[in-house]
């Protein structure tokens, strides 16, 4: 059963909460797409994959839904106007508290839904703290980090479209159209785009360097956001939401080492 954690009484948290259920949490980001997608993008997407995927799961499956944590670790989009970005410490003292309290309700079990790059960085060290300090299994689920969808998206897209291009365009498309501008839409190119698909330095290659939004191109994004569709959207919505549910599913079966779940 889905439950919202900030529409429960503390009672009735404390009666359902338990070592076999799940709390789910999305980080999402405010910070720029471009010109045809809003500053809400990745926070958007984010909580619309994980709606998708709790549809997924069994009844028998109890999953405790936190609010968000709308703002991520932005700096590299901090040159663009309406980015709201906190540092990496600050994101990861958050995530402590929170993790604490997850812990203190009875909860083992913590699935992080990051649809932002930038939070990678710092979450990684953060969950360690978390499963350190309160032995929690805490599951580090950017979407951007799963599979990759080849049969849905070409390899070059794949390769620079790392920001506002086909892919997040058109799950913008597919959940939220209304928030799109359409009349924007335009093949952004990349400064990687003349190097080989094979060269091991580039922005997100093998040896990636460190870059600032505006180093991809002038305009902060990169891919072909007019090639997006809704359709397409809709496609990459359902691989990406099928691929977090099982992982919610695999999470509620696991425990880990010392972990007393």
């Amino acid at each position: 059963m889905i439950h919202r954690w900030q529409h429960l009484t503390s009672p009735e948290l404390a009666e359902l909460a338990g070592a076999d259920a799940l709390a789910v949490m999305v980080l999402g980001a405010i910070e720029q797409h471009g010109p045809h997608l809003p500053l809400s993008t990745d926070l958007d997407i984010a909580t619309g994959l994980l709606e998708r995927a709790l549809a997924q799961l069994d009844d028998n499956i109890d999953a405790f839904v936190l609010p968000s944590l709308a703002l991520g670790a932005s700096d590299e989009h901090a040159g663009f106007v309406g980015t709201l970005s906190l540092s990496a410490g600050q994101m990861s003292r958050q995530l402590e508290r929170i993790g604490a309290a997850v812990a203190a309700a009875g909860v083992r079990r913590l699935v992080l839904v990051n649809g932002h790059g930038g939070n990678i960085g710092w979450l990684g060290p953060a969950a360690l703290e978390l499963r350190r300090r309160y032995e929690l299994l805490v599951v580090k689920a950017s979407y951007m980090a799963f599979r990759a969808p080849e049969h849905l998206l070409g390899a070059a897209e794949l390769r620079l479209g790392l920001h506002g291009g086909q892919a997040e365009t058109a799950m913008m498309m597919h959940l939220h159209r209304e928030r799109v501008r359409t009349e924007k839409l335009e093949s952004f190119a990349s400064c990687a785009s003349d190097r080989p698909s094979d060269a091991a330095l580039g922005p997100e290659a093998d040896a990636a360097w460190a870059w600032l939004a505006e180093d991809l191109n002038p305009a902060g994004v990169v891919g072909d956001a007019a090639a997006a569709t809704p359709e397409l959207g809709r496609r990459l919505v359902d691989f990406y939401a099928a691929r977090l549910a099982q992982v919610m599913r695999e999470a509620v079966a696991t425990g880990l080492g010392s972990w007393r779940g």
